[in-house]
């Protein structure tokens, strides 16, 4: 989320207005009595004393980038695609999987402070008038008083590595593919359908936290998943649901945003969902492992700054026995939240139901110049075709469409843009969007029940996560609903549809950053005909 006004260039992206927080609630706690996290922006506790009237940082670091010569092995090593098969969870919820690698901390038993110098021992006795010993509360000392001094925060020059990538030479890598023999569709007419009613949305609400401490799936402690966030879904086979999460931390992640390259990063991993009943939250049955009780990393990365930091998926389809992942390579993200760059768009494949995957060498949508329409991709098959709802790096541009025949889906020369109302191929960059306004994150499904397609998406300008509705993918689309506001929940993003929504009920699954990890909401909505 951009906070204020953030000026990029001569782009504005103002803050939503500020609401008064949510009454104030104790945190959600599981099953097992532990402890999970709250996105909603909401009022502080009453009963806890009230902070300080100027808080100000013991440090503030100012960081000096420091260029430094990396030399980077091309090409890239193989992804290990070392798999076991899971164990059942204990029928106990509560039990951990896997206590010899990782299990509930003990409770801490609290030992009395040692008495500094000068302090009496008595349990009783008074605390002192003036020192740095004075309680919070304490209305007397020069403790914590109002007459307190306001320390000056120490300024240190804090030094950071800026990686100047060198390729050199490597090992053997993955084995070259065969290139797809060209083939080009002649344009052909894609008029816009009328447009229909715009939903109304009749509530939203947090069904459940789905990952992290605390939460129902305990995935802590069952495949080491402490902090991740994304959560973007499709139906495998007829009763199961893939759920893909983004950059994912283990063991030593706190909360507070994403976590270090040594707490168990993992770019991306993959759980399985049978869950049906929505309505009280999604229950995730298994993940992918790469040994007990360990998520698996599905699609590798280099994870170095300037060369490629990470992968992230950004949607996912089946056709047949095989499953289809859209991802991204992040070339690096940018201090200003909300910027990121990549190297391109590119699609994988699985043919063991999601355990291991293979990155096309061809079915890539390069960067060039930083000017990629399709760099975060949603693709949603329907009909002969596969539909791709692209936008460019970061969260500051438009919504471009593609279209490719199902048999072709990674050969990147069969695809047709949208063009000013014609399915053009070749026109990558002359897409015409869809929609006025600035979007990311997309999300869409086609709802076979109302016979109309749902595109949710993060709206940086609005400050919201936004439903919109068509009976073509070209549109016309409808004017924007909101779901989620960041006024509500500060620092949300994502907003990808589970794929077993209906036209009335829709759920998504929600990230917020300072918890980084990720939630289900349901949206009811009203029918419009």
């Amino acid at each position: 989320m951009v906070l204020g006004v953030l000026f990029i260039g001569s782009v504005a992206v103002p803050a939503p207005a500020q609401a008064a927080p949510h009454p104030w609630a104790p945190l959600p706690v599981n099953s097992c009595g532990e402890v999970g996290f709250d996105p909603l922006d909401r009022a502080p506790d009453p009963s806890a004393p009230p902070p300080p009237l100027v808080q100000v940082p013991p440090q503030i670091d100012i960081p000096i980038p420091v260029p430094q010569l990396t030399p980077v092995p091309v090409p890239d090593p193989p992804h290990d695609n070392t798999r076991i098969v899971a164990d059942p969870l204990p029928a106990d919820p509560c039990r951990n999987p896997c206590p010899d690698i990782r299990d509930t901390p003990k409770p801490e038993t609290s030992k009395p402070e040692a008495p500094e110098d000068g302090e009496s021992e008595a349990p009783d006795a008074p605390a002192s008038g003036s020192g740095s010993g004075s309680a919070a509360g304490s209305s007397s000392g020069s403790g914590s008083g109002s007459g307190d001094p306001v320390k000056l925060p120490k300024i240190q020059l804090k030094p950071e590595i800026e990686p100047i990538p060198i390729p050199i030479p490597g090992g053997p890598g993955e084995p070259p593919q065969p290139a797809p023999p060209p083939v080009v569709h002649p344009a052909e007419p894609g008029p816009v359908a009328a447009p229909v009613a715009v939903p109304q949305v009749e509530s939203v609400r947090l069904v459940e936290q789905v990952t992290g401490p605390g939460s129902p799936n305990r995935t802590d402690m069952r495949w080491q998943v402490d902090g991740t966030d994304l959560g973007l879904m499709w139906e495998t086979k007829p009763g199961e649901v893939a759920v893909v999460f983004g950059d994912t931390f283990g063991k030593g992640w706190t909360p507070g945003g994403a976590g270090g390259d040594d707490e168990d990063w993992r770019s991306n991993v993959l759980a399985y969902s049978t869950d049906r009943n929505l309505y009280d939250g999604l229950t995730l049955d298994t993940m992918v492992q790469d040994s007990r009780c360990h998520a698996a990393e599905l699609l590798g990365s280099r994870k170095l700054r300037n060369w490629e930091t990470t992968t992230i998926p950004t949607s996912g389809f089946a056709l047949g026995d095989r499953q289809y992942m859209s991802y991204m390579s992040v070339n690096r993200w940018s201090k200003i939240p909300g910027l990121w760059w990549t190297n391109y768009g590119g699609i994988a494949y699985s043919d063991d139901n999601g355990s291991t995957w293979v990155k096309d060498q061809h079915a890539k949508w390069e960067n060039l110049f930083g000017l990629g329409r399709f760099q975060v991709a949603a693709m949603v098959p329907h009909g002969d075709h596969v539909y791709m709802f692209g936008t460019p790096n970061g969260r500051i541009g438009v919504i471009g469409l593609a279209r490719v025949p199902k048999a072709d889906v990674l050969n990147k020369s069969a695809y047709q843009y949208w063009v000013n109302g014609n399915w053009a191929p070749a026109a990558e960059n002359m897409a015409t969007p869809l929609v006025p306004g600035m979007a990311s994150e997309l999300s869409v499904r086609f709802d076979d029940e109302s016979g109309q397609w749902q595109m949710s998406y993060l709206d940086s300008a609005r400050g919201a996560i936004v439903l919109r509705t068509a009976t073509e993918p070209q549109g016309t689309w409808t004017e924007p609903v909101t779901l989620v506001s960041t006024s509500d929940y500060p620092k949300a993003y994502g907003g990808f549809i589970h794929p077993w929504s209906t036209a009335q009920d829709l759920y998504f699954t929600l990230s917020e950053w300072d918890s980084y990890n990720v939630y289900l909401m349901h949206a009811r909505l009203t029918p419009t005909a």
